[in-house]
C-alpha cells in the first residue's frame, strides 16, 4: 500500500469509526459488534503505525495513548463556574420564583413572559471542555470555580465526548461525567474479586477516574457525559436555553434530552414530580432537577449573586432518610478544646454513600433526642449536608440500650473536662443545672454549650490548632494538610508554630511516602507562606474568641491604641503583651471575652517566645495600608457602627460590603446583639432578621444602606 493509499484508508477508517462511535455512545443506537468496531480500530492503529507522518490528535487511536502525566497541571477557567443554589420544596420554589418576577419588574423586560427549562440534575463530576476550530485542545475540573485541573487526557478516553466537532466552531462548553450504574455493578464485582475497596457510589467512582494520572486507567471505567451549556461561542450563542441544548447536539455532544420547557411553576413541581418516581429507573444517578430562564437575554438580565447565577435553582429531590444502630457515642477533640460527641452507626447507604458516622453536636442534643448506645435511629441527609440523627425509634428498645454521659476527663490526654456555655463571647454558665435549652434557631445562633478538656497541652487541642494554623485562612501553606500535621506530631518533628518555618527537606524524606520532590515542594510552600497579613497571621493563632472579623478589627486600629507603631513581627511582641483589656475593649466590635483572650494569650511567656522564634526564621508581617475602625472619631460616615449582614445583596456581594462599611470606620458583626446598630436584608433573609426585629435593633436594606454611605 503506497503513501496516497494509506492516508486514504486512515481517513476513511476514522470516519467511519467516528461514527459508529456517535451512533453508539451519542445517539444509543449501535450498528455493529464491539468486536467489528474493535478490529476496525486495530486496522487503524497498524497503519497510523506504519504512517506516522498521518498523525492526527483528533484520530480515534488517541483517546487512550501516550504515558500517564505526572502530575494535574492548574487552569484557569476562561468563565467562572458557578454553582446553582438549592430549594428542597415547592414553597422555596415559589419564593425564588417570586424573587426572578420583582427583580424584572424593575428592568427594562418587566412586560417578558418568563418560561423555564428544566433539566435533569446528574450526580456526576462537572467537566469544563475547549475546543478551537471544532478540535479539543483542553477538559477540565471545575476545581473553585476560577481555577481547576487539566484532565485532557482522561477526558479523551470518554466514548461521548467528540474529539473533533461536526462545525469548525471555537467553544468552551460545560456539562457531567457520569458512571452507569451497570458499570459501577461491574467494577465493584471486579474490585471485589481482588480484594480491593468497592465504589460507595457512581459519583465517587466518576471522580476517582478523572483523577486518574494514567489514562489506561480512566478508560476502563467507560466514563460517560452529558453537555448541558456553551459557555463561550465564536458565533452567535442561541437566544435560549432550549435552543443551546439543541445547537449542542447538533455540535455532536451527547445531551440529556429528558428536559421540558415549562410556563409556570405549578408545571415545574409536576415535572418534578414525576421525576421522583422515574429516577430511579435510569441508568445514571439524579438527585434532583435545574431550573432555568428559558431566555438568555433575561438570564443576562438577571445575573449573579457573588456564588450562583439568579436566573437558575436546583431542585434537590426528598432528603433520604434510612434506619440504623447507634453502635457506640465516642467523642472527638477539637483545637479548642471542645469535646464533641459523635455517633459511630452500623455502615448504612444513605443518599448514594455509606454512612457510619453522625455529630450530635453536645451534650443537649443528645438529651433532646434521648439517643443511647444500641438504639435504632433514624438517619437523614437532605443534597450534600452531612448525615444527621433525627429521631429515636423507641418502640424497638430491649431495655439493653446504655445512656451515654461526657466523659469528665479528656480521651486523649486524661486532663480534667469543664462544661462552658457561652452566648456570644459571654460566659453564661458552667453550671449544667443552671443552663436553659434555647429552642428557637435565632436563640441557638448565638448559643452554644460545650465540654471543653482544660489541658492546653492536649495532643489533640495542639494538633487541631496547627491545623488551623496552616490553613487556607492562616498560613495557607499548600499540601499541609490534617494527615501530615499529625504525622509530623507523632513522629515528634513538629510540636509547635514555630517548628514548622525550622522544617527542611531532611526532615520529611525519612517519612514513608515523602519522595524527594514532595518534601522539597512542600519547603517551597512553607517558604512562600513567610510573609502574611497582621489579620491572617492573628487569625492563624487560633486565639480563642478571635476570629476573622476580630483579627481584621485589630489589624485596622492597632497603630491608634499600640504604644509604637508596628512594622514588623519583633515589634508586635514588644507592644500586644502590654494591651489592656480595657484598651482591647476600645475597638468598637470587641467584647470583653475576646479582650480577656487577647490579653492572656499575648500574657503567656512560652507564646512570645515562639513568635520570637518565628521572627527569627524569617517570618514576615505585612501590615498594608488600612483606615482606621472602631471610635476615631473624623474617619468615617460609620464610625463606631456595629452592621451585620443577612440575606442575598443583589447589587453587590457581602464582601464588598463589608470593605464599604470597614473603609467609612464601622465594624462588621456575624451575630446581631443589643450592640448591633443596623441590620442590613438582603433577600431571603432568616433568623438573623428575626433576631433583629425582636431586639428591636433598626433592620435597613440595600437602599439605605446606600444612602447612610451618601
Amino acid at each position: 500500500m503506497d503513501k496516497i493509499q494509506a492516508q486514504n484508508r486512515i481517513e476513511k477508517l476514522r470516519k467511519e469509526i467516528d461514527d459508529l462511535r456517535y451512533r453508539y455512545h451519542v445517539l444509543d443506537q449501535p450498528d455493529v459488534t464491539d468486536v467489528v468496531y474493535d478490529s476496525l480500530t486495530k486496522e487503524l492503529r497498524q497503519l497510523e503505525d506504519q504512517f506516522p507522518e498521518f498523525f492526527s490528535p483528533t484520530s480515534p487511536t488517541q483517546r487512550v495513548g501516550g504515558t500517564a502525566v505526572k502530575g494535574f497541571k492548574k487552569v484557569r477557567h476562561v468563565s467562572r463556574q458557578w454553582s446553582f443554589n438549592d430549594v428542597f420544596s415547592y414553597e422555596e420554589l415559589k419564593a425564588w420564583d417570586e424573587k426572578v418576577k420583582r427583580m424584572l419588574e424593575k428592568s427594562e423586560f418587566k412586560d417578558e413572559s418568563l418560561e423555564y427549562c428544566c433539566e435533569m440534575k446528574i450526580d456526576g463530576l462537572k467537566i469544563i471542555l475547549t475546543y478551537e476550530n471544532g478540535k479539543l485542545i483542553q477538559g477540565a475540573t471545575r476545581g473553585d470555580g476560577v481555577i481547576g485541573e487539566d484532565i485532557t487526557h482522561n477526558i479523551k478516553t470518554i466514548q461521548s465526548v467528540p474529539l473533533e466537532l461536526n462545525e469548525k466552531v471555537s467553544a468552551v462548553v460545560v456539562g457531567e461525567c457520569w458512571l452507569s450504574k451497570t458499570e459501577l455493578e461491574r467494577l465493584n464485582i471486579e474490585r471485589e474479586k481482588n480484594g480491593e475497596v468497592i465504589f460507595a457510589n457512581t459519583r465517587n467512582a466518576a471522580a476517582g477516574a478523572v483523577r486518574q494520572l494514567d489514562p489506561k486507567i480512566a478508560s476502563k471505567r467507560k466514563l460517560d457525559s452529558f453537555i448541558y451549556d456553551i459557555d463561550q461561542l465564536n458565533v452567535d450563542l442561541p437566544a435560549t436555553q432550549i435552543e443551546e441544548l439543541a445547537h449542542l447536539k447538533k455540535l455532536g455532544f451527547k445531551v440529556n434530552f429528558d428536559h421540558k420547557l415549562c410556563k409556570s411553576v405549578d408545571e415545574i413541581q409536576e415535572f418534578y414530580e414525576s421525576w421522583i418516581e422515574k429516577k430511579n429507573e435510569q441508568d445514571y444517578e439524579i438527585d434532583g432537577i435545574v431550573i432555568k430562564i428559558n431566555s438568555r437575554k433575561l438570564q443576562d438580565a438577571l445575573g449573579y449573586t457573588g456564588k450562583s447565577p439568579r436566573w437558575g435553582i436546583a431542585y434537590k429531590f426528598p432528603a433520604v432518610q434510612v434506619t440504623t444502630v447507634v453502635e457506640d457515642i465516642k467523642v472527638q477533640v477539637g483545637r479548642t478544646g471542645a469535646l464533641t460527641p459523635v455517633a459511630h452507626l452500623r455502615p448504612v447507604l444513605v443518599a448514594g454513600s455509606v454512612v457510619s458516622r453522625a455529630t450530635l453536636h453536645n451534650e443537649d442534643e443528645i438529651n433532646r433526642l434521648d439517643v443511647r448506645i444500641g438504639d435504632t435511629v433514624v438517619i437523614h441527609k437532605a443534597g450534600d449536608v452531612i448525615p444527621e440523627v433525627v429521631s429515636v425509634v423507641k418502640g424497638l428498645r430491649t431495655g439493653k440500650e446504655k445512656t451515654f454521659k461526657m466523659p469528665d476527663f479528656c480521651p486523649i490526654c486524661g486532663g480534667k473536662v469543664e462544661r462552658q456555655a457561652a452566648a456570644g463571647n459571654r460566659l453564661i454558665s458552667t453550671d449544667k443545672k443552671k443552663t436553659q435549652r434555647l429552642s428557637s434557631s435565632s436563640q441557638k445562633q448565638d448559643f452554644s454549650v460545650a465540654h471543653y478538656c482544660t489541658n492546653p497541652k492536649c495532643f489533640a487541642v495542639e494538633m487541631g490548632q496547627l491545623v488551623h494554623f496552616v490553613s487556607r485562612k492562616g498560613f495557607d501553606i499548600v499540601g499541609f494538610g490534617e494527615s501530615i500535621v499529625e504525622r509530623l506530631m507523632t513522629e515528634g518533628i513538629v510540636s509547635n508554630f514555630a517548628d514548622i518555618f525550622d522544617l527542611k527537606v531532611g526532615d520529611l524524606q525519612p517519612l514513608e511516602r515523602f519522595a524527594e520532590r514532595s518534601a522539597e515542594k512542600l519547603i517551597e510552600s512553607i517558604e512562600k507562606s513567610k510573609t502574611i497579613s497582621l489579620e491572617k497571621f492573628l487569625y492563624s493563632l487560633g486565639i480563642r474568641f478571635v476570629g476573622e472579623e476580630t483579627a481584621l478589627l485589630i489589624s485596622y486600629n492597632i497603630q491608634h491604641i499600640a504604644y509604637n507603631k508596628i512594622q514588623n513581627l519583633n515589634d508586635l511582641v514588644k507592644v500586644f503583651p502590654k494591651i489592656t483589656v480595657e484598651e482591647w475593649r476600645n475597638i468598637k466590635g470587641i467584647g470583653e471575652k475576646s479582650a480577656e483572650s487577647l490579653v492572656e494569650w499575648f500574657g503567656n511567656r512560652e507564646n512570645i517566645e515562639l513568635l520570637l522564634k518565628m521572627e527569627k526564621l524569617g517570618v514576615r508581617i505585612e501590615m498594608g495600608e488600612k483606615g482606621a475602625i472602631g471610635n476615631e472619631r473624623g474617619a468615617g460616615k460609620l464610625v463606631g457602627l456595629v452592621f451585620v449582614l443577612t440575606g442575598e445583596l443583589t447589587g453587590f456581594t457581602r464582601d464588598v460590603a463589608k470593605d464599604m462599611i470597614r473603609r467609612e470606620g464601622g465594624s462588621v458583626s456575624s451575630s446581631v446583639s443589643k450592640k448591633t446598630d443596623y441590620v442590613v436584608a438582603g433577600e431571603n433573609a432568616g433568623s438573623k432578621l428575626e433576631r433583629a426585629r425582636a431586639l428591636n435593633v433598626k433592620v435597613i436594606d440595600e437602599e439605605g444602606f446606600l444612602k447612610l454611605l451618601k
